[in-house]
C-alpha cells in the first residue's frame, strides 16, 4: 500500500511539471548531505525545547510572586543570545583565528551569499541554541533578587564574548578556527565544560555579588528553605531537558550517522544513573526521599556525560551518571552553607557536574586512561573557571556600581513580578509569603506599598 501511494505522489509531482526533480537518482553522497542537515536542524529545535525545560525548572523552584520574571528572562536570553551571537560571538567561537586565540570574521553571517554552500546557516542555527543554553543556566542561581535590566546586559555580554571566545578555544576547529584548546586534543563533545561550566561559574560569580535573599539565612548564618511554589512544573521542565538533551548530545555528530544510537544509550543511561545517585544521597542524608534534589541528579548525569558521551561505553555513563548524582546533592548542601544562595542549584548541577564530567571523559575514555589526557582535561576545567569566573565577576561588579544589579528590599518582598514587570502570573489568587504574611495583591503600587509592613517582614526574616 506506502508502494502504491509513494508512486501515486511521484507521478502527480511528474504531471505537475516536477518530472526534472525526479530525473536523475541522488547520489549516495547527496543523500548523506541531505541527511546531514535535517538531523542537524531537528537536533537545533530539540536543543531549542530546552529552553522551555529551563523556564519550567526555575519557575516551580522559585516562589509564585515571581514567576512572571522567571518567564520573561527565559524569553529573552534566547531572543537576546541569537542577536549577539549572530552579530559577534559565531564570529568570534568559529571565525578564522590568530594563533587559536580569537576569531576575526564571519560576524553577521557574512559568509553566507544566496545561491551559496547553507550549510554555514544550519551550523550556526545549532550553535546559537547551545549559546542560549549557557546564557540561560545564569538566571536560575540569580533568580528572585535581581534587576530586569541587568539581566539583559549580562546575557548579552556573555552571549556575545564570555561563552563565544572559550568555545572558540576548544570548538573553533569545528567549522573555520582553531581553538588552542582543541589542539591540544580536549575532550568535550557536547559541552560539558564549554557549555555547562560556563554558564555555571558565570551564575557562581553573580550569585557573590549578588548576595542572598532576604529571609535565606539567619542571624547565625544557618540556612533556612525557601521552597519551590510548583513542583510538577519543575518535574516537567526537567522531562523536557531530558528530552532536548537527545538532540543536545547525538546532535554534535551534526551528521546522520550510526553513532548517534551510541550517544543516544550513553546519555540515557547516565541520566537515570544520575537520578538513582541523587535519590540515594538525599535519602540516606535526610531520611526524605526529596523529590528537587532528585530531579537535580536527572540533570546532573546529563550534564556529567555530556563532554564523553561518544568516547565511553555505556556501563561507564552509568558510573559518570551515578557519580555526578551523589556529587549534585553535596554540592547544593555544600554551598548553600557557604552562604552562597543559588535557588535552583544551578551552580552544582552545571558548574561542578561539568567539569566533573570533563574530567571523566579522560577517566572512563573507552580508548584507555592515560595520564596525558587527563592532564589535557584538567587543564580545560580550570581554563574555563578563570576565564569565566574573572570576567563574570567583573561584569557584575560594573552592572552593580552603574546601573545596579539587585532590585529593592520593597520589590523583594511585593515579588518581582509586580516590582518589575506590573504583572502577576496568578492574578486570581492570594499570595502568602514563606513567612506567613500577605503580599500584596497583583497591580498594587508602589506608593500604596506600606512601609510599616515591609519593616514587619524584614523583622520577622531576620529572627
Amino acid at each position: 500500500m506506502m508502494r502504491i501511494m509513494g508512486l501515486s505522489v511521484l507521478v502527480g509531482l511528474s504531471l505537475l511539471g516536477g518530472s526534472a526533480v525526479w530525473a536523475a537518482d541522488p547520489t549516495a553522497a547527496e543523500v548523506q548531505t541531505n541527511l546531514n542537515y535535517v538531523w542537524t536542524l531537528i537536533a537545533a529545535a530539540l536543543v531549542f525545547f530546552m529552553q522551555a525545560g529551563f523556564a519550567l525548572v526555575e519557575t516551580g523552584f522559585t516562589r509564585a510572586k515571581n514567576a512572571v520574571n522567571i518567564l520573561m528572562k527565559n524569553l529573552m536570553d534566547f531572543a537576546i543570545g541569537t542577536i549577539m551571537f549572530w552579530a559577534i560571538g559565531f564570529g568570534l567561537m568559529f571565525g578564522v583565528t590568530a594563533g587559536g586565540w580569537i576569531g576575526t570574521d564571519g560576524f553577521f553571517l557574512s559568509e553566507y551569499k544566496p545561491g551559496g554552500d547553507p550549510w554555514v546557516l544550519a551550523f550556526w542555527m545549532f550553535q546559537v541554541v547551545f549559546c542560549a543554553t549557557a546564557a540561560t543556566i545564569v538566571s536560575g542561581a540569580m533568580a528572585e533578587r535581581t534587576k530586569f535590566s541587568a539581566y539583559l546586559v549580562y546575557s548579552a555580554v556573555i552571549s556575545a564574548l564570555i561563552y563565544p571566545i572559550f568555545g572558540g578555544w576548544a570548538w573553533g576547529s569545528l567549522y573555520h578556527g582553531g581553538g588552542w584548546l582543541g589542539k591540544l586534543g580536549f575532550i568535550d563533545f557536547a559541552g560539558s565544560t564549554v557549555v555547562h561550566s560556563v554558564g555555571g561559574w558565570c551564575a557562581l560569580a553573580g550569585a557573590l555579588i549578588l548576595g542572598p535573599r532576604i529571609g535565606k539565612y539567619g542571624k547565625d548564618g544557618r540556612p533556612r528553605a525557601i521552597p519551590g511554589h510548583n513542583m510538577p512544573l519543575a518535574a516537567l521542565g526537567v522531562f523536557i531537558l531530558w528530552i532536548g538533551w537527545f538532540g543536545f548530545n547525538p546532535g554534535s555528530t551534526t551528521a546522520g550517522i550510526k553513532d548517534i544510537a551510541w550517544i543516544f544509550v550513553n546519555t540515557n543511561m547516565a541520566a537515570a544513573a544520575g537520578v538513582l545517585g541523587a535519590l540515594a544521597t538525599i535519602w540516606t542524608i535526610t531520611k526524605k526521599p526529596d523529590l528537587s534534589m532528585t530531579l537535580n541528579g536527572a540533570l546532573a548525569g546529563l550534564v556529567g556525560i555530556t563532554a564523553g558521551c561518544n568516547n565511553v561505553t555505556p556501563a561507564s555513563s552509568v558510573a559518570i551518571g551515578f557519580i555526578a548524582g551523589v556529587l549534585v546533592v553535596f554540592s547544593v548542601l555544600f554551598i548553600d552553607r557557604l552562604r552562597i544562595d543559588d535557588p535552583v542549584g544551578a551552580v552544582s548541577v552545571h558548574g561542578v557536574c561539568g567539569a566533573w564530567g570533563t574530567l571523566a571523559a579522560a577517566i572512563f575514555n573507552a580508548e584507555g586512561f592515560t595520564i596525558h589526557q587527563f592532564g589535557v582535561q584538567l587543564l580545560g576545567v580550570a581554563t574555563a573557571f578563570v576565564w569565566t569566573f574573572s570576567l563574570a565577576f567583573i561584569l557584575f561588579k560594573i552592572i552593580q556600581a552603574t546601573m545596579g544589579l539587585r532590585v529593592s528590599a520593597e520589590e523583594e518582598f511585593e515579588g518581582l513580578d509586580v516590582g518589575e514587570h506590573g504583572l502577576s502570573a496568578y492574578p486570581d489568587f492570594a499570595l502568602i509569603s514563606e513567612h506567613g504574611t500577605l503580599l500584596p495583591p497583583a497591580g498594587t503600587a508602589k506608593g500604596e506599598y506600606r512601609t510599616a509592613n515591609l519593616e514587619y517582614r524584614t523583622a520577622e526574616a531576620n529572627k
